[in-house]
């Protein structure tokens, strides 16, 4: 398994090895709502935000059962006749209050439509309660399905962990199910069988024991939706405080399972030096005031804000550090701090958080194995569909390699943010990612919120920051399927090249070549650039990698790859 795979793709090259689950129940299909996230929202939702998710889950996994109790405090923005949130039609749903009176809804297909006494006007504020129950839906090959894993640890106690991000939040709680629907402030309470912990996002505000069980309380900011999770087994905890270049303290926690203590440690050790990293180069961590968390899970891993999954069994890697580790937390800034407006502006989480892994060892040890790690990614682009498509995708559409990018938008738009660091240089690279990330190129603890943004608001901030018009950078690396080739030419005692696009698009891209024992920048005007070569010179075309490009030798060796793969798995 590459080093910089992420956990949602990392099944193209190896399976992780996962504890017994335990038998679980028949369950029924999911609807074509609930089974997607990011479908447009309706006009209640959108008129809706939701300022406080208060929720409470009480968890019994001897019975593979989940009851809930949602109060979601919701301001609304335009006048409403009725409201509208998202869950699975699946659960039993016991009573549906509106500030306290009993409301008529109905949930025929994982949308709910609650009933309001009388229209609200905007700017009112009102308290929608769902309480409701049963078998939530199992994730049987999380996190590449969504949904909870039911699981044993290995001393046999219970295991319990949830991941929705393909499917959404609406497997687990009322919500409205779109990356631009976070709530402003989550609450959760967790209650869960004695002596077993419950470990969530933000802050902990203690537990309380009662009867058999106990209660667990967790408070968060502007939460993803799809980042609400519930973590639940025999954990133990390491915990330190981490002074950052800025001048603030963060809390480090990592809930591990019992008698991994050792393995543990080793993992823990790496937090320090990958928030350097990252503090250095992007900017200050966005959740210090809650914590850097991280928990062991029965699954590989997900970005559940300020409380990672991690499930990557400690496996040792010849990059000298955990590659899960480093890329989950990737996200706290490119996934939770920012935020993409529509599934279609994907790559901004993946992307990013991708090309942190060789960024990373860049920083770590040269550009060796920078150069090196960037070398796995290109052998395995699909360049099937086009990164950005224009228009609302949901998060399937996108992840699923059948009918959208798949990983190119995590290996290809890894690729494409080498090329344009060589572009534009260091200072205007990681000026323009700061300013994607915090909204200023100056972030300092307490000067910041988390946003949202968009591939458009990504292109403005390059262009604003170069001085310089790059839409035809990115038209052809995100909206474009093919990589442009280089063809190159002798002509005599010239060699010519010329760049060629799907489309003809434009692409005056500036590239270096080798001739002889010079090499020579090109500019490229208008797609186009000569050189002189004399007869006995040889030539290389881009000398030091800079410029993510068609290689034809590249498809050929992924087409004997998958033929001699084909072979192999027949009988």
């Amino acid at each position: 398994m590459p080093s910089f795979t992420h956990a949602r793709v990392a099944a193209l090259l190896l399976a992780p090895l996962l504890p017994v689950q335990a038998e679980q129940p028949v369950q029924p299909a999911l609807t074509t709502i609930t089974a997607a996230t990011g479908l447009p929202r309706t006009p209640e939702q959108l008129a809706s935000t939701i300022a406080l998710a208060d929720l409470s889950f009480k968890v019994d996994p001897a019975r593979q059962w989940l009851e809930g109790d949602a109060s979601l405090h919701l301001r609304l923005d335009k006048p409403v006749a009725r409201l509208v949130v998202d869950l699975d039609r699946n659960y039993t749903v016991a009573s549906v209050t509106v500030d306290g009176t009993p409301a008529r809804w109905s949930n025929p297909d994982g949308r709910m439509t609650v009933e309001l006494a009388k229209p609200l006007p905007a700017g009112a504020q009102v308290v929608l309660r769902i309480r409701y129950g049963g078998h939530p839906h199992v994730a049987k090959r999380a996190p590449w399905d969504g949904g909870i894993v039911w699981a044993k640890a290995p001393t046999g106690e219970l295991w319990v962990a949830t991941a929705v991000q393909g499917e959404g939040c609406d497997l687990l709680w009322p919500c409205i199910d779109h990356p631009m629907a976070e709530p402003l402030e989550v609450v959760e309470r967790v209650t869960v069988p004695a002596p077993l912990v419950a470990v969530g996002n933000g802050v902990a505000e203690g537990m309380q024991e009662h009867d058999g069980w106990r209660t667990y309380t967790w408070r968060a900011k502007q939460l993803d939706t799809y980042a609400v999770t519930l973590n639940i087994g025999p954990y133990e905890l390491l915990q330190a405080d981490y002074k950052s270049r800025y001048g603030n303290v963060i809390p480090l926690r990592y809930w591990y399972l019992k008698g991994n203590r050792a393995k543990a440690e080793g993992l823990f050790a790496e937090f320090t030096p990958m928030l350097d990293f990252f503090e250095e180069n992007i900017g200050p961590y966005p959740f210090a005031d809650e914590k850097m968390g991280v928990v062991e899970t029965p699954y590989l891993g997900m970005e559940h804000q300020t409380v990672n999954a991690y499930g990557n069994d400690y496996k040792k890697a010849e990059t000298g550090y955990d590659w899960l580790l480093q890329h989950e937390f990737a996200h706290e800034w490119f996934g939770n701090q920012l935020t993409n407006v529509d599934w279609d502006d994907f790559w901004l989480h993946e992307g990013f958080g991708t090309y942190m892994q060789p960024l990373y060892l860049q920083w770590l040890r040269g550009d060796m194995e920078y150069m090196a790690a960037l070398m796995k990614m290109r052998t395995v682009l699909m360049l099937r569909y086009p990164i950005v498509t224009g228009h609302p995708m949901t998060e399937k559409d996108v992840s699923d390699a059948s009918r959208g990018p798949g990983n190119d938008v995590y290996y290809k738009g890894a690729l494409m943010l080498h090329t344009l660091r060589g572009l534009i240089g260091d200072e205007a690279f990681f000026r323009a990612t700061r300013e994607l990330v915090y909204g200023t190129d100056t972030p300092r603890p307490g000067n910041f919120h988390p946003r949202y943004a968009s591939t458009d608001d990504f292109i403005k901030i390059v262009n604003r920051v170069t001085g310089k018009d790059y839409g035809w950078f990115f038209d052809v690396y995100l909206r474009s399927v093919q990589l442009p080739q280089l063809l190159a030419e002798r002509k005599g005692d010239r060699l010519v090249l010329h760049w060629k696009t799907e489309g003809d698009k434009p692409f005056p891209m500036p590239v270096q070549v080798r001739v002889g024992q010079r090499v020579v920048d090109l500019p490229m005007t208008n797609g186009q650039g000569e050189v002189a070569i004399a007869a006995d010179e040889s030539y290389t075309l881009d000398p030091r990698s800079r410029v993510l490009r068609d290689l034809p030798y590249m498809a050929d060796y992924q087409r004997d790859m998958a033929e001699r793969a084909r072979a192999a798995a027949r009988p």
